[in-house]
């Protein structure tokens, strides 16, 4: 048995792989004050008295960056550098803002400190570190819980970094710029670097509580989509920023290749935001993420996040204007329609227009409370002016506007047109709103997995283990060598594991680079290939440069085969009035099953335990031999 969790803000999700095959998914609610302790409740409800392996998608590390309710760090750089993170780039994020807010610093300057060393460009150490023993005792008196060491070019040599790591000791949380990011230009290095000492001592500990109440083997998903274990977690904990979305994305690409699509735009929406990613084939991934502004320089799979969820509340702003989110109801308080919150949220607008019945969600365990929804919309409508209905229809628009935006980011404006593919739905809100987002792009094909309210968790049983190993390489003469260095390290920290080479190539001259393929014959050709794809043009006759080098390592897990096991259920839907396409209308509610390979028109409901689609007019649903729907547009856009 193995099991997958993603802890979601609204719902933690838990989806199990028995022995024989079967998979069965449920959602208990989150608990934004003790996470562990709703997912120690789904492993005693599971009552597996037999270790497993539970792979976890963790928001720890991302609520606390957001939050800013990390560690009490300090900066460790070399001496005269000690307004590196403040500094950064310099760029300038709102172009016409004449006066900007100040950065938000993970790190006061009074907590970062220069120390007297100095390695060369080329790697040869000038200086080595001094003043040690009074730079502990000054951390001391700061209460500091953890360390970021980051010096120049120390991705180069790292003697000085370990000098000082071995000074210090144990007695804080280490995080050392060449254990995390070793690759060249300094600031993104050393904001890799800080973030992991902000987060790490919160993660750890998370880990810690969570591996000593529970027998199972605990593995943790990383940013790029594969699994590493609690201890390599709680030591970098930085790789676990994007761990449930990453979850996600995989969980899209494997669901859409085993129903026969390799283009798809995967379009999550659970109760708090919305993640939106392309996968062409195979997911995108980028070295150049930015988690609220601060840049992380580790392998990450490309993933674009809105604050549009389930539960973002829609309120009028100082300009009359109708807004939804970012702000959340979460968890706790929740939608008005939960029985807490009293502000009207995406799913309260749902409530009132038809789509989400009082014994709908989690298969009828949870019952809402309609007239509170209806209260929270019609309270906003009084505001703007307008009826109960139109104030919920406007809600959903604004929010459509807000998720259409973000598609339009990772497809538009990475050169990919969005009616090349398919849109991959999933999600507790992501059917709802699905066919509406796609006549807006001109998208023809929607597809709603099975498990669409829980592919996140379902995405991390379907992770592999994966480790990544990177050196800088810029003046480097041999780069079989250095390969050969990394990828005996990659064995010994996962013997067994299939290796996969990559570098960061640029042409002489520009600025930022490409990551291709490794071709030790001609590295340039792959280069060419997509520096051409990338930017329209490219030049063979120009010199190019290795910058850095990569090895991934991977060890497969075994996986599920995504087949449909629901037995055909041949009562009639039932019947419900719902508001679609600009008017109320009359149509079926289905359940999965009552679905088959014959297509059925819109408008319809299709509920599952834990997500629900609606076709509108227009629109047809099908379900394939995965368990897959399939909604086709049969009317031109």
């Amino acid at each position: 048995m193995r099991i997958g969790i993603d802890a979601g803000g609204t719902f933690t999700d838990f989806v199990v792989l028995h022995d024989d095959g079967r998979m069965e998914a449920f959602k208990l609610r989150s608990n934004p004050k003790g996470p562990h302790e709703v997912i120690l409740a789904g492993l005693d409800r599971i009552a597996n008295p037999e270790p497993c392996d539970v792979i976890h998608g963790s928001t720890v590390a991302t609520n606390a960056l957001l939050e800013r309710k990390g560690a009490r760090t300090a900066f460790l750089t070399t001496a005269g550098f000690e307004d590196l993170l403040e500094i950064g780039r310099q760029n300038r994020a709102q172009l016409y803002n004449l006066t900007p807010g100040p950065k938000r610093l993970l790190i006061p300057p009074e907590l970062c400190f220069g120390v007297k060393e100095r390695t060369l460009a080329d790697g040869s150490i000038e200086a080595a570190p001094s003043g040690l023993s009074a730079l502990r005792a000054k951390l001391r008196r700061a209460g500091v819980q953890s360390v970021a060491v980051c010096f120049l070019h120390a991705y180069r040599t790292p003697d000085n970094e370990q000098v000082v790591a071995e000074a210090l000791g144990d007695e804080f949380y280490l995080s050392v710029s060449h254990r995390i990011c070793p690759e060249f230009r300094e600031f993104e290095r050393a904001s890799t670097t800080a973030l992991n000492a902000y987060v790490g001592p919160l993660m750890r500990n998370y880990l810690s509580q969570l591996g000593r109440a529970t027998h199972h083997r605990v593995w943790v998903v990383q940013s790029n989509g594969g699994s590493i274990t609690v201890d390599e977690a709680g030591d970098q904990a930085v790789r676990t920023i994007l761990s449930g979305p990453a979850g996600g994305v995989t969980g899209a690409a494997e669901t859409a290749r085993a129903s026969g699509f390799r283009k798809v735009l995967g379009f999550d929406m659970g109760g708090t935001s919305t993640d939106v990613s392309l996968c062409d084939g195979a997911p995108r991934e980028t070295l150049e993420a930015s988690v609220d502004g601060l840049p992380v320089k580790l392998p990450m799979l490309e993933i674009h996040t809105v604050g549009a969820g389930g539960g973002s509340i829609a309120y009028v702003d100082s300009g009359g204007l109708l807004r939804v989110g970012p702000e959340s109801a979460g968890a706790d308080p929740g939608p008005a329609c939960y029985g807490t919150g009293t502000r009207a949220t995406t799913t309260d607008a749902h409530v009132v227009l038809g789509r989400i019945a009082a014994r709908q969600l989690v298969g009828g365990a949870m019952t809402l409370q309609p007239e509170r929804a209806r209260q929270a919309v019609q309270d906003l409508a009084g505001q703007l002016n307008l009826s109960e209905t139109e104030a919920a229809a406007g809600i959903l628009r604004v929010a459509n506007a807000t998720m259409g935006r973000a598609i339009r980011v990772v497809s538009i404006e990475r050169g990919y047109d969005p009616r090349d593919f398919a849109l991959l739905a999933f999600g507790g809100c992501g059917g709802l709103h699905a066919c509406e987002l796609a006549e807006d792009l001109g998208i023809q094909t929607v597809l709603v997995p099975a498990l669409a309210g829980a592919l996140s968790a379902l995405g991390m049983l379907l992770a592999d283990r994966i480790r990544d190993y990177s050196a800088g390489a810029l003046g480097l003469a041999n780069p079989e060598q250095e390969f050969e260095h990394l990828e005996q390290r990659a064995l010994a920290e996962m013997p067994g594991a299939q290796l996969e080479r990559f570098a960061d190539l640029r042409y002489l001259g520009q600025s930022y680079e490409l990551t291709v393929p490794w071709n030790a014959k001609a590295p340039a050709r792959p280069f060419h290939t997509l520096h051409k794809r990338t930017y329209g043009y490219a030049n063979p006759q120009r010199e190019i440069e290795i910058v850095t080098l990569r090895v991934r390592a991977r060890i497969a897990v075994r996986k599920p085969r995504l087949r449909d096991r629901t037995p055909a259920d041949s009562t009639p839907p039932s019947m419900r009035r719902f508001h679609t396409g600009g008017k109320w209308v009359r149509g079926p509610v289905y359940g999965r099953a009552q679905l088959s390979a014959e297509p059925a028109a819109g408008p319809a409901l299709v509920i599952d335990y834990g997500s629900t689609t609606l076709i509108p007019p227009g629109w047809n649903v099908r379900r394939d031999p995965t368990g897959m729907l399939v909604v086709e547009r049969h009317q031109p856009v």
